[in-house]
């Protein structure tokens, strides 16, 4: 398990590489003015339908199932399985599709209201979102491909597929100039990734004998399971997903630049939350899913500790970065072309609220993980649309105060209230939650992070003096400067709290010693 968490990790944290490279050069080319925020609104309308109906609610759902009707009755009769999950996935996309670009002037009216006081955002976030659209429907099939995948312990080309993304966005970027507007430009790389996206995967599932044909549906047992599973997780995911598009209705009401800036602090917040937290998950659910299916409830309880313990590990550095140096990290990696030094500040601050909420949404999915194995998607639900209404109350509150900053805390105060949830009813049915190896060694993680964090604060202040005499990357200096000098200092603390056999038994996957 640790093994498949470093590998997708691995292909996440190249895929956010790329993603970089990627908002270096939109932020350069599109900036922060009404192009960019009706980019951003007509890019985050597919995205978060597909959250809700593709990885957010397919996956807990699929995977089990499809890992329980392999163990019990076969890989012939899973393949069966997917194959009519495959035909009625592409009909409910198809018709999906068909009634957003019939009808997106009503979507965006209704999904970001506040543009319709501003014609010219509105008519742009309308051209844009019939583009990236359809981006949905084919990201939906690389959904259910990459699910058959990982439930066969194949993980690399479903992390990997979204590099692609990267790629083809930069690539249409470059040649901006046979595009209306660079707008225009993005979301057409958005939408011709989508298509490299589901050629990636099928070619994959085929080279290893995974590929999916399309069968007819069959309403047996565990189709029916299936769906009863299926329900409970899309409310389930509509609930994390209303809480952030809060964010999206909110900012439309804000003055221009708020979107922007929520787009890249998010970029930043997603970093170590997908090479870290989405990684373990993705691996977790099948891991968890075959130990509770074999009654071995013990050794699930210590997959989902170790999942933790290493996930909360390694974010400690991003989460010190994030509250002691945000301002910083938006000068040094977008500060150029459009990107303004007061975009750069209103960006750092969201990142601040943003990272005030980074540890627990790092480890939401291995909390999710034992309601999801067993197949009880019902109850997270409790725990989602409890914190979604409380975080969008706390939005509304804070819009006219903080701005976008108020939705970033909201945002964070969410993930806090929806852990906690978790945690509390896993406890009352008696499912895995940690084990004591867990309890003692997060005080220690807490000294790492407040050491790291003093390190970052302390460089940044001493460097200013060091960097004003050069001509030029001064904000790429002192970044470089904090980052030596933070990674050195986490280090030296794992190596000295936490110690080197600790460290193997625990990448290895082996019995931790106890802590000296």
């Amino acid at each position: 398990m640790i093994r498949s968490i470093f590998s997708v990790g691995g292909w996440t944290l190249l895929s956010r590489l790329t993603g970089f490279i990627r908002d270096i050069v939109m932020a350069a080319v599109l900036g922060a003015g009404p192009v960019a925020d009706a980019f951003y609104i007509a890019f985050r309308l597919p995205n978060h339908f597909r959250s809700i109906f593709a990885e957010g609610a397919f996956n807990t759902a699929f995977i089990p199932a499809y890992a329980r009707v392999k163990t019990t009755e076969g890989d012939a009769k899973a393949n069966r399985f997917a194959d009519g999950i495959l035909t009625a996935v592409v009909l409910v996309q198809l018709a999906i599709l068909a009634f957003a670009l019939v009808a997106t002037d009503w979507v965006v009216a209704t999904l970001a209201p506040g543009l319709s006081s501003d014609p010219e955002r509105f008519a742009l976030t309308v051209d844009f979102t019939r583009i990236t659209f359809p981006y949905l429907g084919l990201i939906a099939v690389v959904t259910l491909v990459g699910g058959v995948l990982n439930a066969n312990e194949r993980f690399w080309a479903a992390a990997a597929a979204s590099i692609l993304l990267n790629v083809s966005m930069v690539g249409t970027l470059s040649v901006v100039g046979l595009f209306p507007n660079a707008g225009a430009a993005a979301a057409w790389g958005v939408l011709i990734s989508g298509f490299l996206q589901v050629a990636l995967l099928v070619y994959d599932s085929e080279s290893h004998g995974l590929g999916l044909r399309f069968g007819r549906p069959r309403l047996d047992p565990e189709m029916r399971r299936f769906l009863i599973a299926l329900g409970p997780a899309i409310i389930g995911s509509a609930g994390v997903q209303l809480a952030i598009f809060a964010d999206t209705i909110i900012a439309s009401f804000l003055p221009q630049g708020a979107v922007a800036a929520l787009f890249y602090a998010d970029r930043i917040n997603q970093l170590p939350i997908g090479v870290v937290g989405i990684a373990a998950g993705v691996v977790l659910l099948p891991e968890m899913s075959r130990r509770i299916a074999a009654e071995d409830f013990e050794g699930a309880r210590h997959a989902q500790a170790r999942a933790i313990e290493l996930t909360v590990l390694l974010v400690l550095p991003f989460l010190a970065a994030s509250l002691v140096i945000p301002e910083l990290l938006m000068r040094g990696l977008f500060m150029r072309g459009a990107f303004t030094p007061e975009a750069a500040a209103a960006a750092g601050q969201t990142l601040a609220a943003y990272g005030l909420g980074l540890v627990p949404f790092v480890v939401m999915r291995a909390f999710m993980s034992p309601f999801y194995a067993r197949g009880d998607t019902r109850t997270p639900v409790m725990a989602t649309l409890g914190a979604a209404c409380i975080n969008i109350l706390i939005k509304i509150w804070l819009m006219d105060s903080l701005a976008q900053v108020g939705l970033a805390f909201a945002t964070s105060v969410g993930g806090w209230i929806c852990v906690l949830l978790l945690a509390f009813l896993a406890r009352r049915r008696g499912y895995e939650c940690g084990d004591t190896q867990l309890l003692r060694i997060l005080p220690r993680l807490v000294l790492i992070g407040l050491g790291v964090a003093a390190t970052l604060y302390i460089v940044e202040k001493h460097s200013r003096q060091l960097v004003a005499s050069l001509a030029a990357l001064q904000n790429e200096t002192q970044l470089l400067m904090c980052v030596a000098a933070g990674g050195a200092v986490y280090a030296a603390l794992v190596i000295t709290l936490i110690g080197p056999r600790y460290l193997r038994a625990l990448l290895r996957g082996q019995p931790q010693p106890k802590l000296r």
